[in-house]
């Protein structure tokens, strides 16, 4: 919970920087940079071309999340709940409860708002520290993306439920894709942090796909930025090695017995 606290105390205060990791190795560098670890369902189409996050499993997310478990040593680590997995509330304690004991992860995050109040409210009451997600839901897409808040009723209904999921309980709540006088308007409203992704710069802190600024995913996503063409180097090292291998440079004695 203490993590948790910190969370919450830096609105207003410093900027909260999230990514995502879905293995022990990235995990392990991600840490020493972040506030925030999300394993996210986003691992469905960055490491199984899955054309929907609808398509990950439980399992799938529980392995992972072992795995990313070994390389976090402070930050925070949420797992999203994947698709059908919290249908009712006595199922999203059942799968939370799996999710927490078999990854030792801090919290989880589900998507919905008043939809899946009951659900939140359940973990809650049971001692099961939730994340939200608003605007754009990738579960509960069929078809293209759109950005939220470009109607009155949508406002509205982005509004309302980040009133009610701060009221529920959770610690903070992602906003996808938000419209930027929206996703400010709420930020400004909520006494909770909000986590930004293409929802402008007055979210109270940002989550990316890690794939995805590291130049490892190829994708044309309007809020992505690519920080590094990692890609570059990774060759670098890969067509270093293969040379080696074939002029039998390596290995050299230094590295045989």
């Amino acid at each position: 919970m203490n993590k948790i606290k910190k969370i919450i105390n830096k609105k207003n205060r410093s900027k909260i920087v999230c990514l995502t990791a879905y293995s022990k190795n990235i995990a392990e560098e991600i840490d020493k940079h972040v506030d925030i670890i999300l394993v996210g369902d986003s691992l469905g189409s960055v490491l199984y071309n899955y054309s929907s996050t609808r398509k990950v499993t439980l399992t799938e997310m529980i392995n992972h999340s072992k795995s990313v478990r070994l390389g976090v040593k402070k930050s925070l680590m949420v797992v999203d709940m994947p698709f059908k997995t919290y249908t009712t509330k006595i199922i999203a304690l059942k799968n939370a409860k799996k999710i927490l004991n078999e990854t030792k992860c801090d919290a989880v995050k589900l998507e919905g708002g008043k939809k899946v109040i009951k659900q939140v409210e359940y973990l809650i009451k049971n001692k099961i520290p939730v994340m939200g997600h608003l605007g754009l839901l990738p579960q509960s897409v069929k078809g293209k993306f759109k950005s939220k808040g470009k109607t009155s009723r949508e406002i509205k209904q982005l509004m309302n439920d980040a009133m009610l999921l701060q009221k529920t309980g959770v610690f903070a709540i992602v906003l996808e894709c938000v419209k930027t006088p929206i996703a400010k308007q709420i930020t400004k409203d909520l006494k909770i942090p909000t986590i930004g992704i293409g929802s402008s710069v007055h979210c109270d802190g940002q989550v990316l796909v890690t794939d995805d600024l590291l130049g490892l995913n190829e994708t044309k996503i309007k809020f992505v930025k690519r920080f590094l063409n990692i890609k570059k180097y990774i060759n670098l090292g890969l067509k270093k090695y293969a040379s080696d291998v074939r002029s039998k440079k390596y290995p050299s004695k230094k590295h045989s017995y």
